[in-house]
């Protein structure tokens, strides 16, 4: 990494913008802060500037910062991206580092840990945030090329929940996985009855044992009856 870097910071919200602009500022290795609101912008920043390190959101006006991300990788392969977004899915994450991302935080985290991963991945790092996996990435590779209906409509985050579910875990351990709270998996899996058409976790794991989603990923337990919620 440079002595000094030039750091590139992309979201459409001025706020955002302006605290992480605050933070960096102070930085003793970072030379130069620029913004971009759109992946246009992101782009054309990159193109002309000799950009170290981009901070790059997923939701923009104009498009997916992800497919901002690998247009901008393709033309300046040695520029590092950090995509700092609101979305926690394993699917954003695997296509975020294929596209070359060094990293993937959420915006909640403090803000002395987003300047520490921008300058670890400026160095040729790479920084996972707490609750992001790249268990999405080796699944694709186990995973069968498609699931029977109506578990082709799940996300994987939503499949990966039901195994827990299937293994007899109630939403309060479900939840500790995941960093998230019980109410967030009691509501993960109010949609996930809908789309599996079932009324309850009981008749989920029912569904799901018959289909041979049985147990967390990994696991060689037996099953066991369903917990309480």
């Amino acid at each position: 990494m440079p002595d000094q870097a030039r750091v590139l910071i992309v979201d459409d919200h001025p706020v955002v913008r302006r605290g992480l602009r605050t933070m960096l500022d102070g930085e003793s290795w970072v030379g130069q802060v620029l913004e971009a609101a759109s992946c246009a912008e992101a782009i054309a920043a990159v193109a002309h500037e000799q950009v170290t390190v981009v901070a790059m959101d997923i939701a923009l006006p104009d498009g997916d910062g992800v497919s901002a991300t690998e247009r901008i990788l393709r033309h300046r392969p040695r520029t590092a991206v950090l995509m700092l977004t609101m979305a926690d899915d394993d699917e954003l994450v695997a296509r975020a580092m294929r596209a070359g991302a060094r990293g993937y935080l959420l915006k909640d985290t403090d803000p002395d840990v987003v300047v520490d991963a921008l300058r670890t991945v400026a160095g040729g790092g790479l920084v996972l945030g707490p609750g992001i996996r790249l268990a999405a990435l080796a699944g694709e590779a186990r995973r069968p090329a498609a699931l029977p209906p109506p578990f082709d409509q799940l996300t994987p985050r939503e499949r990966e929940i039901l195994r827990y579910l299937a293994a007899g875990e109630g939403n309060t351990q479900i939840a500790r996985r995941f960093g998230l709270s019980a109410k967030t998996i009691r509501n993960q899996l109010s949609a996930v009855f809908a789309k599996l058409g079932v009324g309850d976790r009981v008749q989920a794991a029912l569904l799901a044992r018959d289909a041979g989603l049985v147990g967390p990923p990994g696991s060689s337990e037996p099953s066991r009856s369903p917990g309480p919620g």
